[in-house]
């Protein structure tokens, strides 16, 4: 229940995502952000707020344990929309999380993969995979690299 415990604080982020998150062939672009994370419910919740000061946009995700389930729920919320995306769902298996929902990206149907691996007292990683065709194959389109802050 404490998996999210590592985010508390202020980190550093590295971002490097593709210009077209659908296509595979896409080049990749880095760019800098800035979180802050806080733990919440004696560890059963994770929120953290992002800035990416030369995107111009930030937002925030909520995270919440399922006792009965044994598992995590993840909600973003961009600052640019102010509503809740649909969770992301799934556990921490080996030091790994690995959580999957459905969304739309550009009017197009995808499923949705976040993993949390490499995680450190002062270094964790995450990224982010879209399918198109249901999970048969994903397109690695974002990864952020967090350093803890001084």
């Amino acid at each position: 229940m404490n998996d999210f415990d590592f985010l508390v604080g202020d980190w550093d982020v590295l971002n490097r995502w593709r210009v077209d998150f659908l296509d595979v062939e896409s080049d990749w672009e880095e760019f800098p952000a800035v979180s802050r994370g806080s733990r919440h419910f004696d560890g059963g919740a994770s929120f953290d707020e992002i800035d990416f000061p030369t995107k111009g946009f930030g937002g925030l995700t909520l995270r919440l344990f399922d006792r009965e389930r044994e598992e995590w729920s993840l909600y973003w919320s961009s600052r640019r929309t102010g509503t809740l995306f649909p969770p992301v769902v799934g556990r921490f298996e080996g030091g790994r999380g690995v959580f999957e929902g459905e969304d739309t990206h550009d009017g197009k149907a995808v499923r949705v993969r976040f993993v949390w691996s490499g995680i450190t007292e002062d270094a964790a990683r995450w990224e982010q995979f879209f399918s198109v065709d249901g999970g048969d194959s994903w397109i690695h389109n974002w990864t952020m690299e967090l350093a803890r802050r001084a």
